[in-house]
C-alpha cells in the first residue's frame, strides 16, 4: 500500500520525468485494451479508488445499470509506470477491476491473479513466454491486404527482402519494449505475406500477460504512425497461415528452481520434464477442448485450427490433442524443462488463457494424471483415419464445439468464476449464432443459380 508521502514522492518523480497524464488501462472479456486518461495530479485518488468506468459499458462484466455495482474501477499497479514514447507526456499503468470496494471476480486480470494465488499457496510461480504473431495490413477498395505490395514470395518465412522494408516499424517497436524492460529475443518475417513475429523473454505469468497487452498497445500506435494497421486476427487470409500466440510454460519454486526440469534419468526421455511437469501437461491435454474456448475464442480462430491440409500448406496450428518431443504438429511440444502450448491464437485474452492453463495444469497435478504416449511423427501428414485408429482426440473444430466443451468443464468454470464463465459463453454463442446466420459471398457464388 502507498502512503500519502510515497504517493507524493511518486507524483513528483513522474512530473520531473515530463509526464503529465497516465493512461489507466484494463482488459475486457475479449482481450481488448480499454482505459482512460488521468492527470498525474490525481494520483492519490487513482491509487486508493481507481479510475471509474460505467460497468455495463464494458464487454463481459454483467454489471447492472444502477446501484453500487454499476461502477467499475480500474486500480493501477503503480510499481510499473511505462512511458509512451510515441505520445510524449503520457505513461501506461495496468489496472485490475474493482466493484463496490471489492476485487471484481469477472475482471480477466483478477481472474489470473486468483489463479497465480493458487500457485503461490504452494510456493510456486508459473513463468510464460508468449510469442505473438501478427499482420501489418492496409485497407483498399477491395478490402484488407498486406501492407507491403512486394511481399509475394511463395514461401515468405524469414524473408530478408520484405523484412527490411518494415525495419522502421519493427525497430521502433523493439525500442519501446526494451525501454519498458523487456528483453527482445528475435524478430522475423513469418510464413504469410505481411506476417511478423516478435519474441520477448519469459516472465511471471501475470507480468507476461501485462507485457503482451503493452506490446499490442505499442504495436497498434506505431503501425498507424508508419501508415499501416496492426492486426492480431487469427486468420485474415484463407490461402495464408494464421497467427498463433504460443505459450512456453515452466513452473518455479521460491528458491528459483525449475520444477519442470528433468532429473538425471529423465533428460533423454521423449518428454524431458519432471514427473510434476508431465502431470501438469497431462492436465492441459485433459482439458484441451474447454481450453480452446479461451485460447481460440473467435469464429475466425477455427479457420486456423484445421484438420487436414490447409489451403496455405503447412498451417503450424495443431488440430489434435497430443504431445511430442519438439513436435510442432501437436497441441503440446515438449522441450527440456518446459513445454510449448501451441493452441492459442493471436485473438486470445492472455489473462483468461493463462488462468485456464493454470487450472488445467493443477488439476493434472492434483489427480496425478499420466501423459498419453508421446507422438514423434508428423501429424499433419497422417490421414485422419489413422489418427482415429491411434485414439488421438481432435480439438474442437468450431467455436460452438469449444463453447460447449467449456460449458461442461467444471474445473475451468470454477477458475473463471460464475459471472465470467456465463458472460464468456453468452458472448461466444451470440457470435456463433450471428456467424451461422450470415450469408457469405462464397455461399451466393456457390448456390445462387445452382438449383
Amino acid at each position: 500500500m502507498h502512503t500519502a508521502e510515497t504517493l507524493a514522492a511518486l507524483q513528483r518523480t513522474l512530473q520531473d520525468q515530463g509526464l503529465h497524464t497516465l493512461l489507466v488501462q484494463f482488459t475486457d472479456l475479449r482481450g481488448v485494451a480499454k482505459g482512460k486518461y488521468v492527470p498525474v495530479t490525481q494520483l492519490p485518488a487513482l491509487a486508493t479508488t481507481g479510475a471509474g468506468f460505467a460497468g455495463p459499458s464494458i464487454v463481459g462484466t454483467g454489471l447492472p445499470r444502477c446501484g453500487p455495482r454499476s461502477e467499475f474501477y480500474a486500480r493501477p499497479d503503480l510499481s510499473r509506470v511505462q512511458p509512451l514514447p510515441w505520445q510524449p507526456g503520457y505513461a501506461r499503468v495496468v489496472g485490475s477491476g474493482w466493484v463496490d470496494g471489492q476485487p471484481f471476480d469477472a475482471c480477466p486480470r483478477q481472474t489470473l491473479q486468483r489463479a497465480t494465488a493458487r500457485l503461490a499457496a504452494r510456493g510456486w510461480t508459473l513463468r510464460t513466454g508468449i510469442e505473438p504473431e501478427f499482420f501489418l495490413l492496409r485497407q483498399t477498395a477491395d478490402g484488407w491486404v498486406p501492407a507491403d505490395d512486394h511481399d509475394r514470395l511463395d514461401k515468405p518465412s524469414y524473408d530478408l527482402q520484405s523484412l527490411p522494408r518494415q525495419a522502421g516499424f519493427l525497430h521502433a517497436l523493439h525500442q519501446v519494449l526494451a525501454g519498458w524492460g523487456l528483453e527482445v529475443l528475435q524478430i522475423d518475417h513469418e510464413d504469410a505475406h505481411g506476417q511478423y513475429e516478435v519474441n520477448f523473454s519469459f516472465d511471471e505469468a501475470l507480468a507476461s500477460a501485462d507485457h503482451l497487452m503493452g506490446f499490442k498497445l505499442a504495436a497498434q500506435a506505431l503501425a498507424e504512425a508508419h501508415g499501416c494497421r496492426f492486426s492480431m486476427m487469427p486468420k485474415p487470409f484463407a490461402n495464408q497461415p494464421g497467427s498463433g500466440m504460443h505459450f512456453h510454460v515452466s513452473l518455479w519454486d521460491g528458491a528459483g528452481d525449475n520444477l519442470f526440469a528433468p532429473g538425471p534419468g529423465e533428460a533423454g526421455s521423449p518428454t524431458p520434464l519432471s514427473p510434476l511437469g508431465r502431470q501438469f501437461m497431462a492436465g492441459v491435454l485433459a482439458h484441451s477442448a474447454g481450453l480452446c474456448a479461451l485460447a481460440a475464442p473467435t469464429v475466425n480462430s477455427y479457420k486456423r485450427l484445421v484438420v487436414g491440409e490447409s489451403l496455405s500448406g503447412t498451417s503450424w496450428a495443431p488440430a489434435y490433442v497430443a504431445h511430442g518431443p519438439n513436435n510442432r504438429t501437436c497441441t503440446l511440444r515438449s522441450l527440456s524443462g518446459r513445454f510449448e502450448w501451441r493452441v492459442p491464437d493471436a485473438s486470445a485474452n492472455p489473462y483468461l488463457a493463462t488462468a485456464g492453463l493454470i487450472a488445467a495444469g493443477l488439476d493434472g497435478i492434483d489427480r496425478q494424471l499420466e501423459l498419453p504416449t508421446a507422438v514423434d511423427d508428423d501429424l499433419f501428414a497422417c490421414p485422419l483415419a489413422r489418427i482415429r485408429e491411434r485414439g488421438i482426440p481432435l480439438l474442437p473444430q468450431s467455436l460452438a464445439e469449444a463453447s460447449d466443451a467449456l460449458a461442461a468443464d467444471t474445473v475451468l468454470a470454477q477458475a473463471l468464476g460464475p459471472v465470467l464463465h456465463t458472460e464468456l459463453l453468452r458472448h461466444q454463442r451470440t457470435e456463433w449464432l450471428a456467424y451461422a446466420r450470415h450469408v457469405s459471398a462464397w455461399e451466393l457464388q456457390r448456390y445462387a443459380t445452382a438449383f
